[in-house]
């Protein structure tokens, strides 16, 4: 696989001796002489193909070009000058795109700036660098890698493929794809672009974005490139800040793409779709990839339609119209839910409503620590973990009636949470959750923590992930012999929550090679009792890969985000619309 796009059978008139690098094979490039450059150039990135406008002979090559995008892939044409023009060669297939162009002018003795505490930086170098990128590319509802057009690319000079790792963990938590124009197009203006760039969401390290953008000016910088190019989208406030903070200015620039479900978006007019949570938001997107017609009844509820074909089905994000009454009720209720699984010989915790201070205290002292949770709530709200003494325990019922409903006391059980998502009555997805933590500089106070890392998981969960600076962290703080004010060391970790649920700030990691077979059939067994074709599992288990476990919770109405590699909201619309699949 080569490069560039060529012309069979035209010989080059003069190759710019930056071109010599790229694997020409036995074809040849059709140059033109005047620009000194090849003509209707273009790359493949892995993600789709980059065409570089100027090169193009004609609008109607380009347009062309454009209609040959591959199924599922996202192509792009670049400083297109005149818009018009190619938009009218295919105007029922190509839109204009509403991006801005930003440039930042380099300066040839710019250095790689000094990187921030917990980042390395370094460049794609293993298959497994492209499935961890693909990761962060799904968690960010972007176009994964073709493995195989990225390995050939990430060889060649115009291709600059970085990953950035939490040094603490190894993990890879960033991603950024840099493009040498003089390399990949003969660019006489000395030019390169930054593409692609993607943050885990769950990242615990701050400034990894900012690390890797000045990583590839830096990079470009010493190559001698004259301007570092980027597109953003207009209405992306927080990067176009970012980028504004690095250097880069609006330039003058139109970017060309095909009408596709990728892109439907960009160009359908349906403002709906933007006011649906990520939860919805991945399903819409998955439906309308497969053909599946689209109405959204109430945004704000996340409550639309699919259609295909006559069958229509209502749905509440992951809930929808196979879900029957009495597996609501059996899953929205904490005390029926573990009283119907305890009946079918599942493994449960011990469990009773609510009543007054005496009873309450009996079961503390039965059971040396509990949980107090609303018995119809969700999402976290009003849970207190590992109570301990009677002063906390009336605290904790106190807050968790607050959220309404009966409330109930729950024997503590030690363990990691494991989420499994059961999907047509089989295991889809299987993660640990672990609760939200802080990572220090050994110059912020915790206060100033939780703040930067709340405010850094709601930008990039649409609001839905937050920490709360409620009584709760205050106690977990406390536990721990801190307040909101203690310094940490740089580099020391703090959890600052018990519960680890995504709402209130904690993280999730897939583990669904490692599952247990007797916590598989745990699970869908439970399901199997409830009634429920689409149900998260909440276990407590030493280790996903050993078989003792108990089921806490079962949630009728499970996110389906964050369990990226596994295909949850494929698996999902093959359960309502099997003939897509």
């Amino acid at each position: 696989m080569t490069p560039l796009h060529r012309q069979p059978g035209s010989q080059p008139a003069a190759t710019p001796t930056a071109l010599h690098s790229l694997d020409l094979n036995s074809e040849a490039l059709h140059f033109d002489p005047d620009r000194r450059g090849p003509v209707n150039a273009w790359v493949d990135c892995g993600w789709g193909r980059l065409l570089f406008g100027p090169s193009f002979d004609s609008t109607a090559a380009l347009a062309q070009t454009l209609l040959q995008e591959a199924p599922n892939r996202r192509d792009i044409a670049l400083y297109v000058e005149s818009p018009q023009l190619v938009l009218a060669e295919a105007p029922n297939e190509l839109f204009l795109d509403p991006s801005l162009l930003f440039r930042r002018p380099l300066d040839a003795g710019e250095a790689v700036q000094e990187l921030p505490p917990g980042i390395a930086i370094r460049p794609l170098a293993t298959r497994a660098d492209i499935a961890a990128i693909n990761r962060l590319y799904r968690m960010r509802g972007m176009v994964p890698l073709d493995p195989a057009v990225v390995w050939v690319r990430h060889r060649e000079e115009a291709f600059t493929y970085m990953v950035a790792e939490d040094e603490r963990s190894g993990d890879v938590v960033g991603t950024v794809l840099g493009l040498d124009h003089v390399q990949a197009f003969g660019d006489a203006h000395g030019g390169s672009s930054l593409w692609c760039l993607a943050v885990d969401p769950q990242s615990r390290v701050g400034g990894v974005g900012q690390a890797l953008v000045r990583h590839i000016i830096g990079h470009f910088a010493q190559r001698g490139r004259r301007f570092l190019d980027l597109s953003v989208m207009h209405d992306n406030g927080p990067a176009i800040a970012l980028y504004e903070k690095l250097g880069f200015a609006p330039v003058t620039g139109f970017v060309v793409k095909r009408k596709n479900a990728i892109n439907q978006r960009l160009f359908d007019g349906n403002t709906d779709i933007a006011g649906l949570n990520i939860y919805a938001r991945l399903i819409v997107n998955e439906a309308r990839r497969r053909g599946i017609g689209v109405d959204v009844i109430d945004a704000p509820a996340g409550i639309f339609k699919l259609r295909h074909f006559g069958n229509e089905i209502l749905c509440r994000e992951s809930l929808t119209d196979l879900t029957g009454g009495v597996a609501m009720t059996w899953c929205q209720d904490k005390q029926l839910t573990l009283r119907r699984l305890a009946s079918v010989g599942l493994r449960v915790p011990q469990q009773q409503p609510a009543g007054s201070a005496e009873d309450n205290a009996a079961f503390l002292r039965a059971q040396g620590s509990v949980v107090v949770k609303p018995a119809l709530g969700e999402q976290g709200r009003g849970i207190s973990v590992d109570i301990r003494d009677e002063a906390a325990l009336a605290q904790a019922v106190e807050r968790a009636a607050r959220e309404g409903g009966p409330v109930v006391l729950e024997e503590f059980c030690q363990g990691q949470d494991l989420r499994i998502v059961v999907i047509g009555y089989r295991t889809v997805a299987a993660a640990i959750r672990r609760p939200a933590e802080v990572l220090g500089d050994g110059r912020s106070t915790v206060r100033e923590l939780i703040e930067r890392q709340s405010a850094r998981r709601a930008a990039a969960t649409s609001g839905e992930s937050r920490i709360p600076m409620d009584g709760e962290t205050e106690r977990c703080l406390a536990d721990q012999g801190l307040s909101w004010d203690s310094v940490l060391p740089e580099g020391q970790a703090l959890q600052v929550r018990k519960t680890a649920n995504l709402h209130t700030g904690g993280t999730i990691h897939d583990v669904t090679p490692q599952l247990h077979p007797q916590l598989r059939e745990a699970a869908e067994a439970a399901a199997r009792a409830l009634r429920i074709p689409v149900v998260g599992l909440d276990f407590l288990v030493p280790s996903p890969q050993q078989p003792e476990h108990v089921i806490i919770e079962a949630n009728e109405r499970p996110g389906l985000a964050n369990h990226e590699p596994q295909p949850t909201v494929e698996r999902f619309v093959d359960l309502l619309f099997p003939e897509t699949v």
